[in-house]
């Protein structure tokens, strides 16, 4: 999966030259009951990678907001860190060292620091295409959560998967919006065209982790 963003961002990056968030609040549910069997090494990889993962999401939406001053960007950016410390609470439940950095722009996975400068070169160019990088990271997050459900039958994992893929649909939809009040319409890189349509054409949801 995770290869699949650089390479995709990458030929998506080389052709470019041509709200205030809704986004409900995730009310983490009690994720602190006894830990009931081990992880799988692979549940393991997912919430290290995914920790991170949403870092790399509220630090591009950082730089965009300071670039740019658009309330999304720094709205958006608060649900990130929201995100993150529901992973850090899963990370902390079975004792699995945090692999986030405190330094804003900088990650412990090499592929996601890559990924990183790529996306706030691309944001730099113009507001536009800041918000195009939103519904990039919000695509790719979907569909990465997606697969992290393929990969567990925990609950907790579940709950916590389930509620964070409700707010990166939130998260994609409000993106979406702005680009459609410019007159720019983004195109799915991750999810099929079908769900990300059945996104887009419906209102925000309540996420909770209910």
């Amino acid at each position: 999966m995770k290869n699949l963003f650089l390479y995709g961002f990458i030929a998506t990056f080389t052709l470019i030259t041509s709200c205030s968030s809704n986004d409900s609040e995730i009310i983490q549910e009690d994720l602190n009951l006894s830990v009931s069997s081990a992880l799988t090494n692979e549940e393991i990889t997912d919430l290290i990678f995914l920790r991170e993962e949403e870092k790399l999401a509220r630090d591009v939406y950082l730089y965009s907001y300071e670039l740019y001053g658009n309330p999304i960007f720094k709205n958006i950016s608060n649900s990130e860190q929201t995100h993150m410390d529901t992973v850090l609470a899963l990370l902390n439940k079975y004792n699995i060292n945090d692999p986030a950095s405190n330094v804003k722009g900088e990650f412990y996975n090499n592929e996601l620091q890559e990924i990183y400068e790529h996306l706030i070169q691309q944001s730099s160019i113009s507001e536009v295409e800041a918000l195009k990088v939103g519904n990039i990271i919000e695509d790719l997050d979907i569909k990465d959560l997606q697969l992290n459900e393929e990969r567990t039958i925990k609950t907790d994992l579940l709950t916590a998967y389930g509620a964070l893929k409700c707010g990166s649909r939130n998260h994609l939809r409000n993106y979406y919006e702005q680009l459609i009040k410019k007159n720019v319409v983004y195109s799915p890189m991750y999810i099929s065209e079908s769900e990300f349509e059945e996104i887009v054409s419906t209102s925000n949801e309540k996420c909770t982790n209910n």
